[in-house]
């Protein structure tokens, strides 16, 4: 794997989150935002990321660590999401630069974590870590 694929695997996990987090979040994950039962619909939610992650990867990597990373990225995604509920539930987004702070930090920290794991798979395919 050489560096053209390397920026490949960035741009493929750029719109992978951009389906994952947009197109492909239907009305029933985002009850992830209320106060009670929101445990299965960000299950969900954070389930779309992992099959998407597992799919990328399983081009790249033998299955076993397909696996072990998208499973990584469904738990990672779950708290990171949760913390950003949970952080900027007091915030009103037409008013408050704070949630705004917070949606922000929520993204970064998904593009940190889609950097680590192509960083990962990157290693890996070139002879390991």
């Amino acid at each position: 794997m050489g560096i053209i694929d390397l920026i490949v695997l960035i741009l493929i996990f750029q719109v992978k989150h951009f389906l994952a987090d947009y197109l492909l979040q239907g009305k029933y994950m985002l009850g992830k935002f209320k106060e009670n039962g929101w445990e299965l619909p960000l299950l969900a939610h954070s389930g779309v990321h992992m099959g998407l992650t597992y799919i990328i990867l399983a081009h790249y990597l033998p299955w076993q660590y397909a696996l072990g990373l998208a499973t990584a990225d469904l738990c990672i995604h779950f708290l990171i999401d949760r913390v950003k509920v949970l952080a900027s539930a007091k915030y009103d987004s037409k008013v408050d630069k704070e949630f705004w702070w917070w949606l922000g930090a929520d993204q970064m920290a998904h593009h940190v974590t889609h950097y680590a794991i192509v960083f990962i798979t990157f290693s890996l395919v070139n002879g390991g870590l």
